[in-house]
């Protein structure tokens, strides 16, 4: 297999890394130096729909594969990605993210355990045989794949959300064609080294921007599509989708809430709330990004959480920082300009909230805490992707819920308390696909993950998961053949009345 250069302009086809027949390219650039880490290709109509076609070819032999092979197929990928020295992996993702190192890692260790649930859940669910509604007849369903299914993937976190929605579509029996961002592509590209063993084309990565996503979206030979990234753009990919008629998993980001309850464990809140916004810079889907907090606690809260965010170190990613740069410029300015908004309309900086006086080069951000905050700010209603945590003071329980659920995303919702009532009244009233109580922003292999209003549609992970990548058949077979009373020609009595009068 032809090694992978970051610098090679390269794309993973037929389980090699090939120079890419397109013309145009892109530049990688490390957010916390300025300084390129690698070139990409903007892959055109041509060379996607070269891809598109021996994915077809590839994926009608896999569908055609038992479903334990292919489970053992799916174990002998986790088993690539666990036995490889990761190292290198990881310092290219920090290089070109800017996430700290130990992030990164982290990142590339809970991949293999997702390719391990999707190979045996595949094996044990493969539809269903209800009660008959007539008897001698054998009546059933079950799964199919659709083809050849599309991943968009997102700069956070370039391999771990490949592995979310590729692993799911190869248990289905899908073949794959990958589609990184442009501002991390680096170690999406590299990751699919460890899919090397499978049949060739199965599975794909072709970098680009936005047009190269749509020319796959729009392909006549794609059949599905997975979509992690912001609001506008997944309006985009499902009006793409939806013109060919064809199923899409949208997950669409989300301006998630976070309640600090007076019955909070306070230091645990403190501790989680600062984690929960400021991990990975804030630039996670389900970053608690608005703060609801009770008056009573509401200075405790604060006081704390400016001590953790005083104490948490920026810097390059390959340094010993908690705080990396924004993935780029753009970001890094959004970022800025959302608290100015903030601060101009009343709201008060209790730390951060500027660029780093000592860093002239990266795209760094202070972590920032903001109190005097309204829920009408900018900076409460927009998504943030950044690290900062608006905090506004309630004066009941009822407050917050009503505040956290008065905005048109839907993603994730976290909440402190050790009362039971107010834990089982958040998860049931918090308009989000997923509320967390005392321990935000954990997912699970086998949980759906996803969210309500326009944070999206559809579900990674869990058996939902999986179904999003297949189809349903349903089957009838009588086995004892024999003529049914409602067949033609109808009898002549049906014609009449019960009076014996015709209709």
């Amino acid at each position: 297999m032809t090694g992978f250069d970051p610098f090679g302009r390269q794309v993973f086809r037929e389980n090699e890394f090939r120079e890419s027949r397109s013309d145009g390219s892109l530049d990688v650039i490390d957010p916390a130096t300025e300084e390129p880490v690698g070139e990409i290709a903007v892959c055109d109509p041509a060379e996607v729909e070269s891809v598109v076609d021996r994915a077809v070819r590839a994926q009608a032999d896999w569908e055609r594969t038992d479903q334990t092979t292919r489970a053992a197929a799916l174990h002998d990928v986790a088993d690539a990605i666990e036995s490889a020295d990761h190292e290198t992996d990881a310092k290219l993702m920090t290089r070109e993210h800017g996430k700290p190192y130990p992030e990164a890692e982290g990142e590339i260790a809970n991949v293999g355990p997702v390719f391990r649930y999707y190979a045996e859940l595949a094996r044990d669910d493969q539809g269903s045989i209800p009660g008959t509604t007539q008897p001698e007849s054998f009546q059933f369903h079950r799964y199919f794949p659709y083809g050849v299914s599309v991943h968009i993937v997102p700069s956070n976190f370039p391999v771990l959300l490949t592995a979310w929605t590729v692993a799911a579509s190869l248990a289905a029996g899908n073949a794959a064609i990958v589609k990184p961002s442009e501002r991390t592509p680096l170690s999406t590209l590299r990751f699919m080294r460890h899919f090397s063993e499978l049949p060739a084309g199965l599975v794909s990565c072709v970098t680009g921007d936005g047009e190269t996503a749509q020319s796959l979206i729009r392909s006549a030979d794609t059949d599905a599509i997975a979509f992690t990234g912001g609001v506008e753009t997944g309006r985009k990919v499902n009006a793409a989708a939806a013109e060919g008629i064809k199923p899409s998993v949208i997950e669409a980001g989300g301006n998630d809430p976070m309640i600090v309850s007076e019955h909070a464990p306070m230091e645990v809140a403190i501790a989680g709330s600062a984690t929960a916004a400021f991990h990975l810079s804030g630039q996670v889907c389900t970053s608690s990004e608005r703060f609801f907090v009770h008056e009573a606690v509401h200075d405790e809260f604060v006081d704390g959480l400016v001590e953790m965010a005083s104490g948490l170190r920026i810097g390059n990613g390959l340094e010993d920082a908690e705080i990396g740069p924004l993935v780029d410029e753009r970001a890094r300015d959004e970022v800025d300009r959302q608290v100015r908004s903030a601060v101009e309309a009343g709201a008060t900086v209790e730390h951060g909230g500027r660029v780093p006086p000592d860093r002239d080069v990266g795209w760094f951000y202070e972590p920032t805490v903001l109190t005097d905050v309204t829920p009408e700010m900018e900076v409460m209603k927009a998504e943030t992707f950044g690290p900062v945590a608006p905090i506004c003071s309630v004066s009941s329980f009822e407050e917050a819920l009503e505040l956290a659920n008065d905005t048109e995303f839907g993603l994730g919702a976290s909440v402190f308390t050790t009362d039971l009532e107010e834990a089982m009244r958040s998860y049931e009233e918090l308009e989000a696909g997923m509320v967390w109580v005392n321990n935000p922003m954990i997912d699970n292999d086998a949980i759906p993950f996803g969210g309500w209003k326009h944070s999206g549609i559809g579900r990674e992970l869990g058996s939902e998961g999986l179904n999003a990548f297949r189809r349903t058949k349903m089957g009838v077979i009588d086995w004892n053949p024999s003529l049914q009373e409602w067949w033609y020609p109808y009898p002549d009595d049906w014609f009449y009345s019960s009076g014996g009068e015709r209709f």
